[in-house]
């Protein structure tokens, strides 16, 4: 069993507990996944790009635990919509490498639609 999976087990595990289940319908748990990472970029907003790089241990701390907060309710997420998010990520990449081929994009921020 990967990580993920024994994480996604506890996180159910972690609802079923609760009876939280009932909740968990993908549209809640988007939403409140769209919370989370809301929370994790307050912690960035209104920084220099210079600030944003040299965090103190007590910011990174906090952004560690919003993170964690994203990223588990992307795994809840996934679970319940029995998506394998492991090899979506890797097909995600693999359309990501032929819409900004390294040759055509490098050092450029521009998005794939605005290349010839």
């Amino acid at each position: 069993m990967s990580s993920i999976e024994s994480l996604q087990q506890q996180l159910a595990k972690f609802a079923r507990e609760r009876d939280w289940e009932q909740f968990h319908t993908p549209k809640n748990i988007a939403m409140a996944l769209t919370v989370e990472a809301a929370e994790l970029l307050e912690h960035f907003q209104w920084l220099t790009p210079e600030q944003s790089e040299g965090l103190s241990d007590k910011k990174l701390a906090e952004i560690q635990q919003e993170m964690a907060d994203v990223q588990l309710y992307l795994l809840r997420l996934a679970q319940i919509l029995n998506i394998d998010i492991l090899a979506a990520c890797e097909e995600k990449m693999r359309i990501n490498a032929e819409k900004y081929p390294a040759d055509k994009v490098k050092g450029s921020a521009r998005k794939y639609s605005e290349y010839d």
